[in-house]
């Protein structure tokens, strides 16, 4: 699954799947990494530290499969396969629909 339009705000990826746009801060991102590095950090006990204030800096497609987000703390190892980012979207739209 491809999200439809991808569009990087200030604080925000906004993913559109085709029944509208879900909006992912960049800070959720940064604390959805799947890194070897931050997979480590959390089977060790050890939250990771980040910012609210953590941007995306730059975003690069990874054939058709997924995106590779680079922080502003300068965290570049994130590969974020769409399959991950549309489970990321409908638990947003879960919450969103809750509240």
């Amino acid at each position: 699954m491809t999200p439809q339009q991808v569009v990087l705000t200030p604080t925000a990826l906004l993913l559109d799947w085709g029944d509208g746009a879900v909006r992912l801060t960049h800070a959720a991102l940064r604390g959805a990494c799947r890194c070897s590095q931050c997979e480590s950090a959390r089977r060790q006990g050890h939250p990771l530290a980040l910012s609210q204030d953590v941007r995306i800096v730059r975003l690069e497609a990874l054939g058709h499969y997924a995106v590779q987000l680079v922080f502003s703390d300068g965290h570049d190892r994130g590969i974020y396969p769409w399959e991950m980012l549309a489970r990321l979207s409908a638990l947003a739209l879960q919450v969103s629909a809750s509240t």
